[in-house]
């Protein structure tokens, strides 16, 4: 039987939460955070509206009904965040930049996705 090596210990504290900011200083990452920050918003929004149920369909809804309509709203939600965003999750990015000094001296990409 093989020995099998001991773990290194682990340093920091251990409530699980990652205190390493540094993927904040590359305004990609941000950007993509940004993004996905959007579409998590906008799927909230999507299903609290769906949760009015002013439609409700008692004869023909089932859960299979219900798991495909919550798939659709996932995806209408990233589909809104990358062709019509609310400005929400540029909003974001732009705060977290500002309180990052190596992404202020960079400049924000335009539209085109070239910076400026």
């Amino acid at each position: 039987m093989s020995e099998v090596p001991a773990l290194p210990p682990v340093q920091g504290p251990t409530s699980g939460i990652n205190l390493d900011t540094s993927r904040l200083q590359n305004r990609a990452n941000l950007e993509a955070a940004g993004k996905k920050f959007e579409a998590v918003f906008t799927g909230m929004m999507v299903k609290a509206m769906r949760s009015t149920h002013l439609a409700e369909d008692d004869l023909f809804g089932s859960k299979g009904l219900d798991t495909f309509k919550e798939m659709q709203d996932t995806q209408f939600a990233q589909g809104m965040a990358d062709h019509a965003p609310l400005g929400i999750g540029k909003a974001m990015t732009e705060f977290l930049a500002r309180s990052q000094t190596a992404l202020q001296a960079e400049p924000p990409p335009t539209t085109d996705g070239k910076t400026s």
